[in-house]
């Protein structure tokens, strides 16, 4: 027998997610078969119920209930994985505020319009981005993208590698990342 799936995903620790809840429990989603986190959802990287529910989670005929795309994924390259995941398993997605259905044509259809269109809006936000560093370049300031500023203080480093102390003393004594410490000594 299928069931209803449901993912519900924000992606800060102090978001509030009820309103996914909710929504789809509305949509027919029981307790049991509901997967929520709290975490970003630029890549798959740390998120261990999007990838229990895409292993043991749903099961052929099943849909996968979620409130908009961007619950899902926020590239095409990962939606469209999660959406190949999902049809070798024969599981429809379902998309409560956008309509989407993929198991119609029509539905299937407006996955990947919307899919393609957020993967867009990415690709100009990203242009915008880069016209703004490269026009702040041309007048002469600096990027405003400096990075992090440094946090080890590379003459301790050195101080204490000349004491003789290996890369491993260094970096527990100064609470650093060995691999920091090897950075530092291989400049």
């Amino acid at each position: 027998m299928s069931e209803y799936i449901g993912y519900a995903r924000v992606s800060g620790k102090r978001q509030n997610i009820e309103s996914q809840i909710a929504a789809l429990r509305r949509a027919g989603v029981k307790e049991e078969h509901l997967y929520q986190e709290k975490v970003s959802g630029t890549n798959r990287k740390g998120r261990t119920e999007l990838e229990t529910l895409l292993t043991r989670g749903v099961r052929r005929g099943d849909k996968l209930v979620i409130t908009r795309l961007d619950r899902l994924a926020r590239s095409m390259r990962d939606l469209q994985n999660i959406a190949h995941t999902l049809r070798e398993k024969e599981v429809d997605l379902v998309v409560t505020e956008q309509a989407i259905d993929t198991s119609t044509p029509e539905g299937r259809l407006f996955f990947n319009m919307l899919g393609s269109i957020a993967e867009f809006e990415t690709e100009l936000r990203k242009a915008r981005q880069r016209e703004g560093i490269d026009a702040a370049l041309a007048k002469g300031r600096a990027s405003p993208f400096r990075g992090r500023p440094a946090t080890i203080d590379r003459t301790r480093v050195e101080e204490l590698h000349a004491q003789g102390l290996s890369p491993t003393k260094i970096a527990k004594s100064m609470g650093v990342a060995r691999s920091s410490v090897y950075r530092y000594l291989n400049r």
